[in-house]
């Protein structure tokens, strides 16, 4: 697995474990084919180092945490669905909903 430019801070498995989510120290997430390595989505935008990242029940969107901000893709195209600029600890998805929490 080659791409980021820094540390990975975070790495998980898709919800069906066929593709890999990870957060770097380089600002950028990316989707990765779990059984090849290829890079299917490169996640940027972020203006800070990401330290986690998640995805929704479904794989079809992900979350991602920067010390910044945290962002809410479509896992597919790469599109930015949400900004949140407040800081946010954890987060949650549930079924039809999700849930952020700040301290």
């Amino acid at each position: 697995f080659t791409g980021h430019t820094a540390g990975v801070l975070s790495a998980v498995f898709s919800p069906t474990g066929d593709r890999v989510l990870t957060a770097s120290a380089d600002e950028t997430a990316i989707l990765w084919n779990a059984s090849t390595g290829e890079v299917l989505q490169h996640f940027t935008g972020h203006s800070d180092i990401l330290s986690w990242a998640v995805f929704s029940p479904t794989g079809n969107s992900v979350l991602t945490n920067g010390f910044a901000d945290t962002m809410l893709w479509n896992a597919s195209s790469g599109e930015v669905l949400n900004i949140f600029e407040e800081p946010i600890t954890a987060a949650v998805f549930l079924p039809k909903l999700w849930a952020a929490s700040s301290l």
